[in-house]
């Protein structure tokens, strides 16, 4: 007897009340399916004769015809295509998941099964049975035992009666831009990382611990995170151009010791990168006329800027036995990667400025615990005396006595300092230079912050300058009151926000005890309340730093006010009367 053939019928009646699946029966064995979905899952796991589609799934069986047509572009698609069923089962699918999985047929399997049960990271830790339940759309990421990761997004389909028994389910593939972000991260984290030191373990380190702390620091993330095994640092030297070597690792000796300068020319491919500030990648160093031999046998180098605050200050260097070796995602990584180094070493540097020498902390440790009482004293003798000026002259000429006695305490301390500070305390590279500007200038630093009142002090009287301090605005009004019949102060620099007061504020009360006023205004990027800044500006104010500014901006600044015209210490006849 030959075989019957076998027919699949889509029909909600199950073929009892149609007639034409009666005659079928007959002369075919049945295989009776509610919905088009079940019948592509039927279709796709079994051989059949022939389909029949009663009338209510007429629509649906063309809709479902198209997908099957359009199955090569789906087929084609980069990413995932499957239908689920309420079980999770896959019913079809495209067979992009089959190549990812390395099984023949992933057909009557459980998605998750097929993926070697992947860890859900969310943000929907049930994605099908969310959809499924809601009949909404639902996403989340996985990633599976061989640290890959997935983007799954699954769709509610809906049969005839309207129920929701079957999910669209596409996954993506994102291990790449997943562990590219983790790097991404791990560079950040590893940035800030690297000169990380609590206040106790820096007080217990000279400047050459220090220094070696970073370059090992430096070294260690460039093997172990970005893999760059020849590496070679240079720190710019800004007042001869040239590129002094920090760090070198697989580089020839004589290519260290090689004299190279910030400019684009004869200065190979560190010389052009820190003179253009930008990133070079030579691909091939047979053919790259800017190349200079750094590593022996290098077929191919990567050369970044190093920048702080838009400039630059040395440059980072790596290279490989390969040619083509560094592709343009080494390029962004070690550009992140340098941001943090050009952080490092500039913290580095205002450490440097801050304690240089082990003789320079001792004197500096005793300078510090004086300083602000001093100051403190300083504040409380000028408030008394603007009690009593006019009435009592006696108790005046005491409380002048008392501001000079604590001023030259502070004078004979930095004295002392500066004769035991050895000349050779810092590496060349970190070495102070010297500013005669500088030198005996008279500077008040008014701001509530008492470790802005502290830096100053540490930073500023390094190159000689007379520092002094303020809480507020009034107090600072009364210290330059108090100033000007020994010429006043060369500058006086100010936050923006004080207690009592705005530094606009403060410019005004100042104008009317001298003119003009040596004023530098402090605040941070985007903050300016009131708009001081712009009103200062308009009442004359030539100087602002913004925060966080570097030692030498500050040093800068100071220097400009005291060489600007008409800003010199006042004589007696061109102060104002209060």
């Amino acid at each position: 007897m030959a075989e019957r053939p076998k027919i699949l019928v889509v029909s909600d009646s199950r073929g009892h009340d149609d007639p034409l699946l009666g005659q079928l029966r007959q002369t075919a064995d049945l295989v009776v399916v509610e919905g088009m979905l079940r019948a592509l899952g039927r279709l796709k796991r079994e051989e059949f004769a022939g389909v029949y589609v009663s009338s209510a799934h007429l629509k649906q069986a063309f809709d479902v015809g198209k997908l099957l047509q359009n199955e090569r572009i789906l087929q084609g698609m980069p990413d995932a295509a499957l239908l689920l069923d309420s079980e999770n089962t896959i019913v079809w699918g495209n067979g992009r998941l089959s190549e990812w999985s390395g099984r023949g047929s992933v057909l009557g399997q459980n998605f998750y099964a097929v993926l070697g049960s992947p860890e859900i990271l969310g943000p929907d830790y049930c994605p099908f049975h969310t959809a499924l339940a809601t009949g909404l759309p639902s996403s989340t990421t996985l990633r599976s035992s061989d640290n890959r990761y997935y983007h799954v997004h699954a769709t509610p389909c809906r049969e005839v009666e309207g129920s929701v028994n079957y999910l669209i389910v596409t996954v993506r593939d994102i291990t790449t831009e997943t562990l590219q972000q983790q790097k991404l991260a791990a560079i950040h984290r590893a940035g800030v990382e690297l000169a990380d030191l609590t206040p106790d373990e820096l007080s217990g380190m000279t400047v050459d611990e220090r220094i070696e702390l970073l370059k090992s620091n430096i070294l260690h993330y460039t093997k172990d995170l970005l893999n760059f095994d020849v590496v070679e640092i240079r720190l710019l030297d800004k007042e001869t151009g040239r590129l002094e070597p920090l760090l070198a690792v697989g580089m020839e000796p004589s290519s260290v010791e090689r004299d190279l300068y910030a400019q684009p020319q004869e200065n190979g491919v560190t010389g052009f990168v820190a003179a253009t500030g930008k990133s070079y990648l030579c691909e091939d160093t047979a053919q790259d006329p800017l190349y200079l031999e750094g590593a022996k046998g290098a077929k191919s180098s990567l050369t970044v800027p190093l920048i702080l605050h838009d400039e630059v200050i040395g440059t980072f260097n790596v290279e490989s036995p390969e040619p083509r070796a560094f592709s343009e995602s080494d390029l962004q990584f070690l550009e992140i990667f340098t941001r943090d180094v050009a952080a490092a070493l500039n913290q580095l540097e205002l450490l440097v400025a801050e304690k240089a020498t082990t003789v320079a902390e001792n004197v500096e440790a005793i300078h510090s615990a004086v300083a602000l009482p001093v100051d403190d004293i300083l504040n409380c003798a000028v408030q008394i005396m603007e009690r009593y000026i006019g009435h009592e002259p006696e108790v005046v000429e005491r409380l002048q006595q008392i501001l000079r006695n604590a001023r030259d305490i502070k004078q004979v301390i930095q004295k002392v300092g500066q004769k035991m500070t050895p000349s050779q305390a810092a590496p060349q590279m970190l070495q102070q230079v010297e500013r005669p500007l500088l030198r005996g200038r008279l500077v008040l630093v008014v701001d509530a912050d008492e470790s802005v009142r502290s830096s100053s002090h540490a930073l500023l009287e390094r190159y000689g300058c007379i520092v002094e301090t303020a809480h507020d605005g009034a107090e600072a009004v009364f210290m330059v009151r108090s100033t000007l019949p020994h010429g006043g102060y060369d500058v006086i620099i100010a936050d923006i926000r004080l207690p009592d007061m705005s530094g606009y504020d403060l410019m005004l009360r100042l104008q009317d005890v001298v003119d003009p006023v040596p004023l530098v205004l402090m605040t941070g990027y985007g903050y300016d309340p009131g708009h001081s800044i712009v009103k200062a500006r308009q009442a004359g104010l030539k100087e602002v730093l913004f925060k966080p500014f570097r030692l030498d901006q500050l040093l800068e600044t100071v220097e400009r006010v005291v060489t600007s015209p008409g800003v010199a210490k006042q004589a007696a006849d061109t102060v104002k009367q209060a």
